[in-house]
């Protein structure tokens, strides 16, 4: 019988594969075709970007982009690790207030590291076909057709759902079988595929997304 740690590991790293699939597309077809560098087990690192930093200027700047990435995403990462370790080795002293602890922290850091290497997928600069809604796969645009009337709707709904989020958290265009597309959000750093969901789009409303 597996330990319900490793058990939570097996799922984080069935997330990442799950969060980077999107089997519905993503925005455009540039971007479905990109793919991240991510590892799938332990000790994560942090995914490299598709472009420089300052290529979606005067959109996001450079500097704000080099810090949310090479600093904020890799401490998810560097934390992710470090306290995968600190709960193993707690679970060989049977320190069961330092495990709880742990896992906690691994479960949060954990959800920034998977939610950002999504985030940078949806990401491109024009000369890559960032910001031209005209390149949307013809299936996902025909479901967002569907459900909301218009691509215009769409970003219109998406974009209040997303700017409506109280302190820090995530706004997505997610798919689930059941549902089908839908615009959900999530608080902190969730990981919306453990409930089910495949992420196809996503912004990133914690503050230090553009605080510069």
């Amino acid at each position: 019988t597996r330990h319900p740690f490793e058990l939570f590991l097996m799922a984080l790293s069935r997330s990442l594969r799950l969060a980077l699939k999107r089997p519905l597309a993503a925005v455009s077809r540039r971007t479905l075709a990109s793919t991240v560098n991510v590892p799938m087990e332990a000790p994560y690192k942090l995914p490299d970007l598709k472009f420089d930093y300052g290529a979606l200027e005067p959109v996001l700047s450079g500097e704000l982009m080099e810090i949310h990435h090479s600093k904020h995403h890799q401490a998810y990462v560097n934390n992710l690790n470090a306290n995968i370790e600190k709960y193993m080795d707690a679970k060989a002293k049977n320190d069961i207030e330092a495990m709880i602890a742990a896992h906690d922290a691994v479960a949060f850091n954990a959800g920034g590291h998977v939610n950002h290497s999504v985030f940078w997928t949806n990401l491109a600069p024009p000369a890559q076909g960032g910001g031209d809604t005209t390149k949307v796969s013809p299936e996902l645009l025909s479901t967002i057709q569907a459900k909301y009337g218009s691509m215009d709707a769409f970003i219109s709904t998406f974009n209040a759902r997303a700017a409506a989020v109280q302190g820090s958290g995530w706004g997505w265009l997610a798919y689930k079988p059941d549902q089908g597309v839908s615009i959900i959000t999530s608080p902190n750093q969730e990981i919306i595929s453990a409930k089910g969901y495949t992420p196809l789009l996503t912004i990133d409303v914690w503050e230090h997304s553009y605080y510069l």
